[in-house]
């Protein structure tokens, strides 16, 4: 039995989709424990594509349980849509189960959010606009609507009303926009509940009973390390915790019930909206790695700044969420690159900086120190074993598990679920570990 934390370990896009489907086949549950539908996962099966944005990867195997947890904000209408094209490709979702604590995205979130961030200007901060923020903010001041109101048409309907009457204030006075009528969102959100009903749990007593049985357990993660609302490049970040601590909260289960944590990264970097981005490349590269990598947002469709991988924020990222194993993704799309470059530190101020800064400002002065490693020239997309990687790339692949002091136990070559190296299930146990923290090569050389 093993209960693990799939984080990604950038700005998030890093492909923890795929990592949670191949995953999902060893666990018994897969939850999701943050975010909203501001998240996605593309995942490829069969040359088939899902594109989810709050039912977890885990949906995909018939006897997986997947269980959205109290930290995220659910949107109804979109996990309905969900619901509906997944059964339409006769996915079962019989097994998807939704925590009654969880809190509700409504339409006042979605035009605030959209408004806000058009009154910001030049500051910016590349919200969706999906209503995420907002949908938080009401859950800290404690005026926000949960899964189990939208399961009591009285108490949703009292609450509602009065809500809908305070955000039409601002709406109107502060934005200049239209107000909604409370008796159609209210009749909207009672469909929804119908729909929903079924499938609305107590949570956290769902985990504790799956942990009591010693069932393997997927804690999923949205975002990355870097959008986590206290850890990240603040204020270019998302409005929860992405990072591994954040899965007991969302989740609701104590640290102890946690036995490993999984970050992924890409073999580059990348991020979306805006922010410092230190080894961003706008010239011919980062068009080789945006079109290769086929980098646009699952959620807005937006395209991805890319860059070389940054191992500043590798190892921050393994501090802040005690990672002890790695999956690298998108190996394959450095297959055509002459000469690749990884940041090992940073130049601020005319001094050498190995930790990542806390200070936004300061990070923004940062400038990148590379060292450079030769390519490989060769496809690696077939490769479905260590053996079978060109040398370069598993030169490649050490260094950056040396950079970061942890193991690499999965590397992805490609979209589709079996374009992949399993080097060490993180459920069923280590085989082989292609790098050791210590820095002992791998076993088999």
């Amino acid at each position: 039995m093993a209960n693990v934390v799939v984080i990604g370990a950038q700005w998030g896009d890093e492909g923890k989709g795929k990592i949670t489907d191949l995953l999902s086949k060893s666990a018994d549950v897969v939850v999701r424990y943050q975010g909203g539908v501001n998240a996605g996962h593309t995942v490829v099966v069969n040359d088939q594509t899902f594109k989810l944005h709050l039912i977890p990867s885990g949906i995909l195997y018939p006897d997986t349980e997947c269980i959205i947890g109290s930290g995220t904000v659910i949107d109804p209408q979109t996990l309905i849509q969900e619901l509906d094209q997944l059964e339409a490709l006769q996915i079962s979702t019989r097994n998807l189960m939704v925590s009654q604590t969880a809190h509700v995205t409504m339409p006042y979130h979605r035009l605030i959010d959209m408004a806000a961030e058009e009154r910001r200007g030049s500051e910016k901060i590349g919200t969706t606009g999906r209503g995420i923020g907002p949908t938080y903010a009401d859950k800290s001041e404690r005026t926000g609507i949960r899964i189990q109101d939208l399961m009591d048409p009285e108490r949703l309907r009292e609450r509602l009303e009065w809500t809908i009457n305070y955000k039409n204030a601002i709406l109107e006075k502060l934005y200049d926009l239209p107000p909604l009528d409370a008796r159609e969102v209210i009749a909207d959100y009672m469909g929804y509940a119908d729909r929903l009903r079924p499938h609305v749990v107590d949570a956290s007593l769902k985990i504790y009973e799956a942990i009591r049985q010693r069932r393997n357990i997927l804690f999923e993660g949205a975002q990355g390390t870097l959008l986590d609302l206290d850890h990240g490049t603040y204020p270019y970040v998302t409005s929860s915790n992405p990072v591994a601590g954040g899965a007991c909260v969302g989740a609701g289960v104590g640290p102890t019930c946690i036995d490993r944590v999984i970050g992924v990264a890409k073999a580059y970097t990348t991020r979306v909206g805006e922010g410092p981005f230190p080894t961003e490349q706008t010239d011919e590269v980062g068009e080789l790695l945006s079109s290769r990598g086929a980098e646009f947002g699952t959620t807005t469709g937006r395209k991805r700044r890319c860059g070389w991988f940054d191992a500043v924020i590798g190892r921050y990222a393994v501090r802040i969420n005690g990672l002890d194993c790695l999956a690298i993704t998108k190996l394959d799309v450095l297959d055509e690159v002459e000469e690749i470059k990884v940041c090992v530190a940073y130049e601020m101020d005319g001094k050498e900086v190995k930790e990542f800064p806390s200070s936004s400002q300061e990070f923004a002065r940062c400038r990148p120190i590379y060292e450079t490693k030769p390519g490989w020239k060769t496809s690696t997309s077939h490769c479905r074993n260590l053996e079978d990687l060109p040398q370069a790339a598993l030169d490649y692949l050490k260094f950056l598990a040396e950079l970061m002091e942890v193991p690499i136990a999965i590397v992805s070559l490609g979209a589709d679920r079996d374009q992949t190296i399993i080097v060490e299930d993180p459920i069923h146990g280590p085989k082989r570990a292609l790098l050791y923290p210590n820095g002992t090569p791998n076993p088999t050389e």
